[in-house]
């Protein structure tokens, strides 16, 4: 059994039921969710000419490796609408791996560790909620000591705990 850390992102329509459709979807893949954050509301990235985002991070144990991981993450948000047409858009739904077990994975379409989470708020405040002690394999910190650290002050609500159901 793999584990995985995944984020998941929307800023498009009914953030919440984006956000409650996406766990849906991924509990059909061969996986088991382990830990949810809060769902945590959140300034755009990279643009911040679009509506805020709702952020929330998972904790999951899978048959799958990583790259079919990624297949069924990519299919996921395809099958939600998801359009890329350029980056940082606005987006129904943007669901990211974070972690895979401890690997280091450095493909042209897959990188793992997440190459920019430790810069990023929106996903260290959620990852810290339910992993502080979690330890990045290639910067060799845990979470507490990146958010600690970290330069990013942009505003993170926490909104709401979601059912773990």
């Amino acid at each position: 059994m793999n584990s995985a850390i995944l984020s998941l992102g929307t800023n498009i329509g009914n953030k919440l039921l984006n956000l409650s459709e996406a766990l849906r979807l991924l509990r059909e893949l061969p996986s088991g969710v382990l830990k949810i954050s809060s769902v945590y509301e959140t300034a755009p990235w990279g643009n911040p000419d679009q509506p805020s985002f709702y952020n929330q991070v998972l904790e999951i144990e899978t048959l799958l490796d990583a790259e079919k991981l990624m297949k069924n993450i990519l299919q996921i948000e395809e099958k939600m609408g998801r359009k890329r047409s350029k980056k940082w858009e606005p987006r129904i739904i943007d669901i990211d791996i974070l972690f895979f077990n401890d690997e280091i994975i450095d493909r042209e379409n897959l990188h793992i560790p997440h190459r920019h989470l430790h810069e990023r708020r929106f996903i260290l405040e959620p990852l810290h909620e339910i992993l502080p002690e979690y330890f990045h394999p290639v910067l060799g910190n845990n979470i507490a000591q990146l958010l600690k650290s970290l330069a990013d002050t942009s505003e993170v609500k926490k909104l709401k705990p979601v059912s773990q159901e």
